[in-house]
């Protein structure tokens, strides 16, 4: 078990070796690789789905003195963070996708 603790203070936790990861994309600008869900070379994020049902967003940066957070996200942005990283939903968020079409 890998116990990773919210950033916000609470004190609530997840198993990281329970829970199912969504790695973010990147692409090619020519020369670097820029994550697709934050936009940025230096900024980076992977979305969890914790087995009780909760979305964790882990959000880090190589900026030296950035800290890493873990925090809980609703499903609006779960589906959000999907719709940005160019892939399709899992189905516990994809009524809220659907939402997102203009």
């Amino acid at each position: 078990m890998e116990r990773i603790a919210l950033t916000d203070g609470t004190g609530r936790w997840f198993d990281k070796d329970k829970a199912k990861a969504y790695e973010e994309d990147t692409r090619w600008n020519g020369n670097n690789h820029i994550s697709r869900a934050t936009g940025s070379q230096w900024e980076h994020e992977i979305l969890y789905r914790t087995a009780s049902g909760i979305w964790i967003l882990h959000s880090w940066s190589q900026w030296q003195g950035s800290s890493e957070t873990y925090a809980e996200i609703s499903d609006s942005e779960a589906a959000s963070w999907f719709s940005r990283n160019g892939d399709d939903p899992p189905e516990e968020c994809s009524s809220e996708h659907a939402a997102l079409e203009v």
